[in-house]
């Protein structure tokens, strides 16, 4: 009993323990998924259908890498960590618990696949009520999240960009000037205020992927019916949704502390580092907008028939690979910086 408690305590205080040891336990956890998707791979393996079994779990691991890329994974990551590191806080795992929570869909729907439930079917088809109400639901909750997101960081754009064109003028710079005190952040604090520790980021990301709504999803719980029909072993199956979990968390958590590295360094170092904050902030914000408009559009026509044009649209809207785009602009921005305070120390 002393030892659960013990335990108990220490979940309840992680994040007072020292960063570089929450940074190896996130990290930690990620690796335990790969240890366990190759152990459950082994272990399926064993007896036949080896070759089959390691492709399947390559292609899931593939999988899950290309779909950590979507625009509005890397929106609610980079906005989620902005806010928190607004708040003083080094939030380590936004990645790792909103990609851990994303992908538990995928490992339930993966455990009726194995099990033979034909229920999950229902959920996958387009046009079925299952499929109909989760969508409504994942759409919705991601939606509402990220225009509240962006409505949050963008008003922290806006007194970036005011901040900055006071610094230019001479005026002294505090971390304190950057907080956003606005209508906007005032108004946002109470239905934000239940996302208060990364940990909260989990059930974001489960409410995410209900809408079974991506190929990328779609076609990894197919392949698992088709391995399943193929006689694979269980183990084995079970192997794809795990693997898909690792591979999706391993590149969020990265994202997710990348991005926490970025914005702690703007905040932190206003005089040298404003006008990188306010770009930074304003891209996140606008990324979280956009991506918000587009969701809530297609969440609106598919929940009222509207059938207008607009709405229509929005809900056709396929963005591809439209994440690696949003990516590239924050390396530009962090490169060209990089560059600029480097000229600007031997110069």
């Amino acid at each position: 009993m002393t030892a659960l408690a013990n335990i108990a305590t220490l979940y309840r205080d992680r994040e007072t323990l020292p960063f570089r040891t929450r940074l190896l336990a996130t990290f930690g956890a990620v690796a335990a998924l790969h240890i366990a998707a190759v152990v459950l791979l082994v272990a399926g393996s064993a007896t036949a259908g080896a070759p089959l079994a390691l492709g399947l779990v390559l292609t899931a691991y593939v999988a899950g890498v290309k779909h950590s890329y979507d625009w509005d994974h890397i929106a609610a990551i980079d906005n989620s960590t902005r806010k928190f590191v607004a708040q003083r806080k080094d939030p380590v795992s936004v990645g790792f618990a909103f990609s851990l929570g994303h992908s538990s869909v995928v490992v339930l729907a993966g455990l009726l696949v194995v099990a033979g439930a034909a229920v999950i079917g229902q959920f996958m088809e387009n046009g079925t009520t299952g499929n109909h109400v989760l969508g409504l639901i994942g759409s919705g909750v991601s939606g509402l999240f990220l225009l509240a997101m962006g409505l949050f960081n963008g008003s922290a754009f806006v007194r970036a960009a005011q901040v900055y064109r006071s610094a230019r003028g001479g005026a002294a710079i505090r971390e304190e000037d950057l907080e956003s005190t606005g209508f906007v952040a005032q108004l946002l604090s109470k239905p934000l205020s239940a996302v208060q520790r990364p940990r909260n980021i989990y059930v974001i990301g489960f409410l995410f992927g209900l809408g079974f709504d991506t190929a990328t999803t779609i076609g990894l719980l197919v392949v698992t019916t088709a391995a399943s029909l193929a006689g694979v072993s269980p183990l084995a199956l079970m192997a794809l949704p795990l693997a898909f979990t690792a591979a999706m968390t391993v590149c969020d958590t990265v994202n997710g502390v990348a991005m926490m590295r970025m914005y702690r360094s703007a905040i932190h170092n206003p005089q040298r580092r404003l006008g990188f904050n306010a770009v930074v902030t304003g891209i996140s914000a606008l990324s979280a907008l956009f991506i918000a408009a587009v969701t809530l559009g297609g969440f609106t026509n598919a929940a009222f028939g509207i059938g207008d044009p607009l709405t229509t649209w929005l809900g056709e809207l396929d963005l591809g690979e439209a994440g690696l785009l949003l990516v590239a602009a924050f390396i530009g921005v962090w490169a060209l910086t990089a560059a600029r305070n480097r000229l600007q120390r031997e110069g």
